[in-house]
């Protein structure tokens, strides 16, 4: 019999996997799992390999083995109502979309408890999908904190599992916009790197063979000193994707700290582009990463519904910054 609290994970080691040890492997896949804490798991009989409860740490993983992981689950947390302002631009009984501001965590978690989206859902509306834990209400899909944008909330769980097949099946039409550092040598061009948890800091993602397939096209929308302004469209949706393929091509999303995007780019430049950079930086101290675009079909009319946002302040008023000293140049 399983243990209480414990979140049951399966996993099966594809056929093309190269030899790694298992506490090495699983630290590509498990959430804030470090690798001393996954070697304790392994020692406690949590994890086993094709049923065998006696394996170690040092066990080399082989092609089509079958991994469960009985992961420790933290006790509940309560999640109470708090009225928080939401921008709702389309509301029906079955589903909302909202704009989510800038500095929005999604759903709570360790360190973010309270303020969060869905504290503001649980206000707003008592007919939230439950699909997922009590934590996540309503929550399809989701978007970082410091990025800004558009997201569907499911109100039952029907019209959920509609809409996250939608996404499953990458019928979703999701274009976000982004300020990145420099030029890609390409005006348009497709991103295929796979994505897999940082062994160096747990917090981030890093392309690795080893990780998920994750698919991100890209076009320039225009050009100007230092920066450009480009549109992704996500053909996966994977953690942190955009930006983890934006820094990967060597133009990480300004204000992206975590993956490049503040300070690093400004070496070797001179005095004039340093502080024009600086000044850039000081108006948007987050990354320059929208989700405006949004389209899927609503499960329960059949109808193509599509939603588009307006760029946020801060992103505008870097925008029209750059503008002023593009101008200096023609």
């Amino acid at each position: 019999m399983e243990p209480m609290h414990v979140e049951r994970i399966e996993m099966t080691v594809p056929p093309k996997q190269k030899k790694q040890r298992l506490d090495a492997y699983l630290t590509l896949f498990l959430f804030n799992a470090s690798r001393n804490k996954i070697q304790k798991w392994i020692k406690d009989g949590q994890i086993t390999v094709n049923n065998n409860l006696i394996v170690k740490p040092n066990y080399v993983v082989q092609p089509a083995d079958e991994i469960v992981i009985l992961v420790p689950k933290p006790p509940p947390i309560d999640v109470a109502p708090e009225e928080i302002p939401l921008n709702i631009i389309f509301e029906d009984e079955y589903l909302l979309v909202l704009n989510k501001e800038a500095g929005m965590v999604v759903h709570p978690a360790v360190g973010n408890f309270t303020g969060t989206m869905v504290n503001a859902l649980l206000a707003h509306s008592n007919q939230l999908s439950s699909v997922n834990d009590d934590i996540r209400p309503g929550i399809v899909h989701r978007i970082d904190k410091d990025t800004s944008g558009l997201l569907v909330v499911a109100k039952n769980d029907v019209i959920h599992r509609h809409l996250a097949d939608q996404f499953a099946k990458k019928s979703v039409d999701r274009i976000y916009q982004a300020i990145i550092w420099g030029h890609p040598k390409k005006e348009a061009d497709r991103i295929d790197g796979n994505l897999a948890r940082s062994n160096k800091d747990r917090k981030k993602y890093t392309v690795a063979e080893t990780g998920k397939h994750a698919v991100t096209h890209y076009k320039v929308l225009e050009k100007f000193p230092l920066m450009s302004w480009i549109e992704c469209k996500l053909e996966t949706g994977r953690t942190h994707q955009i930006r983890v393929h934006l820094s990967h091509i060597g133009h990480p999303i300004v204000g992206d700290q975590p993956y490049g995007g503040v300070g690093r780019q400004l070496g070797g430049l001179n005095q004039y582009d340093t502080q024009l950079g600086l000044e850039i930086l000081e108006m948007i101290p987050r990354q320059a990463l929208h989700a405006k675009t949004l389209g899927f079909i609503h499960p329960e009319t059949k109808e193509w519904l599509h939603f588009d946002s307006e760029l946020p302040d801060d992103m505008r008023r870097v925008l029209s910054r750059l503008r002023d000293e593009k101008k200096k140049y023609q």
